[in-house]
């Protein structure tokens, strides 16, 4: 069991350096903004589209198929399991659906009883057919509502996780920093201390590694003293697992207290008086590319990416 490589949460790709790996950490966390905020008040036909182009990024990218592939895998069963899941649970809209022609088909041709016309209208045939329940049969039913839903959860839920996922993958975490350290500047003039909240999140980012070791290390510990969980019943499996938590929590403060110490030793004393330059953020020609095809984006999802109310 590798939890940091079954689960590569917040870890960062260094080899091979795709195109993504090149774009400036600006422009990549608007983008993701933008793939996190835009199916907000879409139709279904957009969040499906935002899937497929988060799939088509991560191939054509030529991201390792050994990196992506169990995770997306994960993901899209998951995500195929809410769909199914919300489909045919009920749609709460709490109203019995009755068919929009009557029951009996003599009604439509009995002549009205009427003094004016001596003959009733025909009835107009409609071309098409509505049906609100998709499909019913025995306990299963399907409606337009629940389908509806259905879709958008798990469409939400595959580009939520995901994309944020490909952007900690192809961005290192003192690029991240730096990017949104650039990007909350004009936060300054209300005396935000953005140093300090962008070192904070370098610190958390680094330390997701060490947590997933931490927790793979005490896994292969219980694993290895061949436990007999039958013989100790509900009540000894729980305390040893709450033995192990405790555990994992000391073991997580001393790396703490150890990366708190290092940086202590090696001078720092606050974010503003101990800078360290990681990148030189300037935007090249596939950047300046990368915002274009963004202003396109908005302009579709504006367009056309709207939902029908």
């Amino acid at each position: 069991m590798d939890l940091l490589r079954s689960l590569p949460l917040g870890l960062y790709l260094e080899q091979p350096q795709t195109w993504l790996h090149k774009l400036d950490p600006r422009v990549k966390f608007i983008w993701l903004m933008s793939f996190l905020t835009s199916y907000s008040f879409a139709n279904n036909l957009w969040r499906v589209l935002l899937v497929a182009l988060l799939i088509i990024l991560t191939v054509t990218a030529q991201i390792p198929r050994r990196v992506w592939q169990q995770q997306m895998g994960w993901l899209l069963t998951l995500s195929f399991f809410v769909l199914l899941i919300g489909a045919i649970s009920p749609d709460a809209m709490g109203v019995e659906y009755q068919p929009r022609l009557p029951a009996n088909p003599q009604v439509l041709t009995q002549p009205a009883n009427t003094n004016n016309s001596p003959t009733a209208p025909e009835p107009v045939k409609s071309s098409k057919s509505y049906s609100y329940v998709l499909f019913h049969k025995g306990p299963v039913k399907v409606t337009r509502r629940s389908l509806d839903l259905a879709v958008s959860l798990s469409s939400i839920l595959f580009t939520v996780i995901y994309s944020s996922t490909l952007y900690l993958l192809t961005t290192a975490p003192e690029e991240i920093t730096s990017g949104i350290e650039s990007l909350m500047q004009p936060l300054r003039r209300f005396k935000i201390p953005v140093t300090e909240l962008t070192l904070t999140l370098t610190l958390s980012l680094r330390f997701i590694p060490l947590v997933l070791e931490e927790v793979q290390n005490l896994i292969r510990s219980v694993m290895t003293r061949a436990i007999n969980w039958k013989k100790l019943g509900l009540k000894g499996a729980v305390k040893v697992w709450m033995i192990v938590a405790e555990r994992l929590l000391e073991n997580l403060l001393l790396r703490a207290s150890q990366m708190a110490s290092a940086m202590t030793v090696r001078g720092f004393t606050s974010p503003n008086e101990h800078r360290v330059p990681w990148h030189d953020l300037r935007l090249k020609s596939w950047d300046w590319l990368a915002i274009a095809i963004l202003t396109i984006f908005w302009g579709i999802r504006i367009v056309f990416g709207n939902e029908i109310s």
